[in-house]
């Protein structure tokens, strides 16, 4: 028996038409991404900043319209939503912000935040939602006291676990997770890490989680797709990624993390020149430009996702294993 797909999205596309010298072109935010996401996993997504990460998130939560595609929820087509079947959606699908100070109204107080979600779903009378949010406070390390405080009052972590309790304030079954600790100091992040990794078991989540930092990818997620101007280049497991890159840019991007252990041989695959612009992605494999790996064939045929095993893709003419 396979495990259930919670999330699939088929040829998803997000371009931006803007203005370049008087001329109209796209910018290739997300460009042709497959993926299924499974019911109580951690996906993760990873990338270096602009590759289009968040707004593949945001696609596939319908924060953002797609240009093209399908993208599917417990087999439901989302594109197809009604306003209110997109508001039933927005109760099985909840965010958790990058900065969780922006995402907070500074002249509320956290608990009307958190209770607000309550509201809007029309869930239970004052009484059940006050003690509802109590509840959650409780479940994310926070106290009662803290119910009527202002953001400004508290620190970044514990403003993200405000953040976390009122996307769990609904119930949810899916939460997007974007650069979720990125904005927080290191002690703070293994903390907020380990609290969603519990809320994960405890609530049965699904978690899209997006990010820039392996080191935080290789902790909570269970597998992983890796991004590179709006494309993915490689998926697989967590713990066979990192064993065993295919693609030379997953390569690079591990040879980065930073390592404490001195008697560790380090192997450092050093990228060259810069990202190229989404606005002109080089012709053929994107990467090429920067490869050092790289064959003619590579500068004018764009490789193709394609299954090296049954849980492993890569788009690379030549994988490096």
């Amino acid at each position: 028996m396979t495990d259930p797909i919670l999330l699939s999205a088929r040829n998803v596309k997000k371009y931006y038409p803007i203005k370049k010298k008087g001329k109209s072109v796209l910018v290739k935010a997300v460009d042709d991404i497959s993926l299924d996401i499974i019911k109580g996993e951690t996906f993760g997504v990873v990338g270096e900043s602009g590759c289009g990460k968040s707004t593949l998130g945001k696609v596939l939560l319908r924060l953002e319209e797609l240009t093209h595609g399908i993208v599917h929820y417990a087999g439901e087509n989302l594109i197809n939503l009604s306003k209110p079947g997109l508001k039933g959606f927005r109760k099985k699908a909840q965010i958790i912000y990058q900065d969780p100070f922006s995402a907070l109204n500074p002249k509320k107080k956290i608990g009307a935040a958190i209770e607000e979600p309550l509201i809007i779903h029309g869930m239970g009378n004052r009484a059940f939602r006050r003690e509802k949010v109590l509840e959650l406070m409780d479940k994310v390390g926070l106290r009662p006291e803290h119910r009527d405080r202002y953001p400004h009052e508290f620190s970044g972590g514990q403003r993200q676990r405000i953040i976390i309790a009122r996307a769990l304030a609904v119930g949810p079954e899916f939460i997007l997770a974007d650069e979720p600790v990125s904005a927080l100091d290191v002690s703070i992040q293994a903390q907020v890490i380990n609290l969603l990794k519990d809320l994960k078991q405890d609530e049965d989540l699904t978690f899209l989680f997006i990010s820039h930092d392996l080191s935080v990818v290789e902790h909570i997620c269970d597998r992983l797709a890796v991004m590179y101007l709006g494309r993915i280049v490689e998926t697989g497991p967590v713990e066979d990624f990192f064993k065993t890159p295919f693609h030379p840019y997953s390569r690079a991007l591990i040879d980065a993390v930073p390592v404490t252990d001195p008697s560790i041989a380090l192997h450092h695959t050093i990228l060259e020149g810069d990202v190229p612009s989404p606005i002109n992605p080089p012709l053929g494999c994107h990467f090429h430009p920067r490869c050092i790996f790289r064959q003619d064939l590579c500068k004018g045929t764009m490789p193709k996702l394609r299954d090296l095993s049954p849980d492993r893709q890569v788009a690379c003419h030549f994988p490096l294993a």
